[in-house]
């Protein structure tokens, strides 16, 4: 079992191969747009922040970039793992690939048990998001870190209690600038988040 850095579960780590997944591209254009947008990329201590997910229903899985790999401008499937299985009250989690998976795992694991219709999910950062949308979108406990089987729990919490599949998005109270949206594909997680953000960027350029 590993632990490293920002990432607060310990895990199983298969190293293969890493190949193109279904949904990398869709992906990848989504996290460019993140990109130009500055809602994900590096800090100023040069900590990559922001990952994304796509879930993979054949394989009863999902794939999501890899820690650290927020700044990475030739982004390839190399920097993804995928999620095999996981486990809350154990904090722990399966993956394969070469990239440790997101420290942000165990939140998207708890948005597709949650919701059955996600099939993508954004986790960006962004200051006056997080400050506009606090306490006007579903948020979750301030006193819970991120990436925590607490976590976790909390957004299991959203999509119990309150209308967080309306909105596609919520904030996260106990991690500033932190900000989730999801959706059946990347094009709806990104408009929702553009809509609450009041942003008129479409996911695709014409």
């Amino acid at each position: 079992m590993s632990e490293t850095g920002s990432v607060k579960f310990s895990y199983e780590q298969e190293a293969v191969r890493p190949v193109e997944f279904p949904g990398f591209q869709e992906l990848n254009a989504c996290r460019r747009k993140l990109l130009q947008l500055g809602l994900l990329g590096i800090d100023s201590m040069g900590i990559g922040f922001g990952n994304l997910s796509v879930r993979d229903r054949a394989a009863n899985a999902f794939y999501i970039t890899g820690s650290g790999t927020g700044g990475i401008a030739d982004f390839t499937p190399e920097h993804c793992a995928k999620v095999s299985a996981y486990d809350f009250a154990r904090t722990w989690l399966r993956s394969e690939g070469a990239a440790v998976p997101s420290s942000e795992s165990l939140t998207h694991a708890a948005v597709y048990e949650a919701n059955s219709s996600a099939a993508a999910i954004i986790h960006c950062h962004s200051r006056p998001i997080w400050r506009r949308l606090r306490n006007v979108l579903p948020m979750t406990s301030a006193g819970v870190d991120y990436g925590t089987s607490a976590m976790a729990q909390e957004v299991m919490r959203l999509f119990s209690s309150t209308d967080v599949k309306e909105t596609r998005v919520f904030i996260m109270a106990g991690h500033e600038e932190g900000v989730v949206a999801f959706g059946a594909d990347f094009s709806e997680a990104f408009e929702a988040l553009m809509a609450h953000a009041n942003s008129p960027v479409p996911f695709r350029d014409t």
